[in-house]
């Protein structure tokens, strides 16, 4: 075995071949810290037991938050979820990536439905959505499309304030957003004729004087004793403007009434249901948590 190297003479090179020493030994040195060897663990595996534990103990605590479901008096009916199933997906891995179809599974709860008023109990397995399901490979498969993860937009819960510029007028009007952790989003928007409105649950808004007299305020003079100290531009009076253009706002059985109207249309309104409705929406810690 010969060695070459490049030597100049006179921007000429020339190839000159040098014979290796026998005493010339090749020395390798180890610089880790350690000599062990690691092994790679199964990254995939994190992910796949991670889903097995949503698909059983996750569910079942989903479920449980939400059952048991009582009509709106609570003397009626009770409706339990006591189990579920995930069946089969309806298209394999394969499949879905050549149709562009999702991975998923159909959730199947097994529903109780009591009828109070003789104690018979109907149980049936109804379907309650389709799950898209994790492959094999720790991925899921979203219309044809293999992803790692599926992106969700969620708001985070909290309260959200805004400011827009009303387009006639110019003023910049404030607009507020409460989002709970679980229930009804309240929506509160200010208009150029210094009325406040509120949205339940993204309904139709009704002013936020009529909701205020609805989950219990004493009175009209109670509502502005409460925010006297922050409505105090002169100019625009806020909370009077909206209670003098707010007759429901006089007495509280036509305020739930009223709410009730705007949050369920066309069912006969009551003051029963009403009260009924709002504890369910607002003070029912199970449905309801800010």
């Amino acid at each position: 075995m010969e060695w070459y190297f490049l030597h100049p003479i006179r921007s000429v090179f020339h190839m000159v071949a040098i014979e290796p020493s026998a005493n010339i030994k090749r020395i390798e040195n180890s610089f880790a810290s350690s000599t062990l060897e690691a092994s790679v663990p199964n990254l995939i595996q994190v992910l796949s037991q991670s889903f097995e534990s949503f698909k059983t103990e996750g569910m079942t605590e989903l479920l449980n938050e939400i059952s048991p479901i009582e009509d709106f008096n609570n003397t009626r009916y009770e409706l339990n979820f006591v189990g579920h199933e995930f069946r089969e997906p309806k298209y394999s891995e394969s499949e879905c990536r050549e149709l562009e179809k999702t991975y998923a599974s159909a959730l199947y709860v097994t529903a109780q439905l009591k009828i109070k008023q003789t104690g018979e109990i109907k149980e049936n397995q109804i379907f309650l959505a389709d799950i898209p399901f994790m492959t094999t490979n720790g991925t899921f498969i979203i219309n044809g499309a293999e992803r790692v993860v599926v992106s969700q937009l969620v708001r985070s819960p909290g309260v959200y304030f805004t400011v827009e510029e009303d387009p006639v007028t110019g003023r910049k009007m404030g607009n507020a957003k409460f989002v709970p952790y679980r229930g009804a989003w309240l929506e509160f928007e200010t208009s150029s004729r210094d009325i406040i409105s509120v949205k339940v649950d993204r309904k139709r808004r009704i002013p936020v004087t009529t909701f205020l007299r609805a989950i219990g305020f004493d009175s009209p003079q109670a509502i502005l004793d409460e925010f006297k100290s922050f409505d105090t531009d002169a100019d625009h009076t806020y909370i009077k403007t909206t209670l003098d253009r707010d007759p429901n706002a006089i007495e509280r059985k036509d305020a739930l009434i009223e709410l009730y109207r705007h949050i369920r249309p066309g069912e006969p309104p009551t003051l029963e249901n009403s009260e009924a409705m709002l504890h369910n929406l607002f003070f029912n810690p199970r449905r309801y948590d800010l």
